[in-house]
């Protein structure tokens, strides 16, 4: 069964909303949104439907939220958007905020945000009001967990917020310099969650907290299976475990287990894709080869699978950030991917071909699949 699905592409200069016909082969552009603002995420909330949220960097009114209540026919900024208490003893300010969340389905209107410097902020209000979460970003060892020194080239981040579906306050962040950290309390006191995720680029290669943790994701019918992409390989944990299992190293040598984003497939929890890149000591980041390709696996990392029918089989040199690979829930599945030369491609076949479906946009931050209203 296939649907219309729509996209929201968020990007350097700007946002755009991409709809599909029901067979997904049609594609009708509306932006760009705010162009020239760099809008690092754009979520919709599955919620109601409707209210849209964007972490903004603007000119004139720096960094804050964009809420739209009417599927991003009008929109407005946030009365008080994250941002650290005055006076914070580490001299911490938001520079950005980074990834959006919508809350538990039980708790309507609630929405949480990663920023950088590395913090996290709760609004009850459908995103118009922000307050830090003290329990994280008041900890004893927060300085420890986000160092200043270090982070990526747009600085040291919060990159995502995961949530039980089972319960609201059990939850999971990825972090650029603290590798995973878990709740079981909605962010009153939170614990490292790293057992033998390896960290090559310090003394001891499996610390309890340093890692860089790009992706973590949830198997949508087994929340108890996490699939993790980090700086250092491809994971998975299966809970009440503690110790990830490095799934990557049954990738092609090759190409590696390097990359920023893994996509749990919505109704197969031993199947899920990552976009791996070239990890040598230059760190390009780019398609190893320039042959750019996803890998699937079917059977919970144990095996992968090349799947690159349709891309550039030679000077790809494609670029995919971590929250600019996504699926949706049609059957077959859809992928999606947008790249920092601003196209868009997409799998109407759960990979097995791909083909592009926007190009000539700027950089793209973040690419996310919902149902068309």
């Amino acid at each position: 069964m296939t649907q219309a699905i729509q996209l929201l592409v968020g990007t350097r200069k700007g946002a755009w909303m991409y709809r599909s016909d029901t067979a997904r082969q049609a594609w009708q552009a509306d932006g760009p949104l705010f162009l020239g603002q760099i809008i690092n995420h754009f979520v919709r909330d599955p919620r109601d439907g409707r209210t849209m949220l964007m972490a903004a960097s603007t000119g004139h009114l720096g960094p804050t939220i964009l809420r739209s209540v009417d599927g991003g026919a009008t929109w407005r900024e946030a009365s008080r958007p994250p941002a650290f208490p005055k006076g914070d003893p580490h001299g911490r300010s938001v520079d950005h905020s980074f990834w959006l969340e919508p809350g538990h389905a039980d708790e309507p209107g609630v929405w949480w945000a990663g920023s950088s410097p590395p913090g996290l902020f709760r609004s009850e209000d459908g995103g118009d009001t922000w307050e830090s979460v003290e329990g994280l970003n008041a900890h004893p060892q927060v300085m420890a967990w986000f160092p200043r020194e270090g982070g990526t080239p747009d600085g040291a981040i919060l990159n995502q917020i995961v949530i039980d579906p089972r319960d609201a306050r059990h939850m999971y962040l990825a972090t650029c310099s603290a590798g995973v950290l878990e709740t079981r309390d909605q962010g009153a006191t939170w614990r490292p969650l790293n057992q033998n995720v390896r960290c090559d680029f310090l003394p001891d290669p499996y610390p309890e907290f340093g890692q860089d943790s790009h992706y973590v994701a949830l198997a949508p019918t087994d929340p108890d299976r996490l699939w993790q992409q980090n700086h250092c390989g491809i994971y998975r944990l299966d809970r009440p475990g503690e110790r990830w299992e490095r799934i990557g190293e049954a990738m092609p040598k090759e190409v590696g287990d390097i990359g920023f984003t893994i996509v749990p497939h919505a109704r197969d929890r031993d199947t899920a894709w990552v976009w791996p890149m070239d990890g040598t000591e230059v760190w390009p980041r780019t398609s190893p080869g320039g042959r750019p390709a996803a890998y699937r696996t079917r059977d919970g990392g144990a095996s992968w699978e090349r799947q690159d029918r349709g891309f550039p089989a030679e000077q790809g040199w494609f670029t995919v950030k971590r929250q600019a690979f996504c699926a949706d829930r049609a059957d077959p599945l859809g992928l999606y991917i947008g790249t920092t030369g601003g196209e868009v491609w997409m799998s109407g076949d759960e990979g097995e071909s791909w083909r592009q479906i926007a190009a000539h946009l700027p950089e793209i931050y973040s690419v996310v699949a919902v149902p068309a209203a």
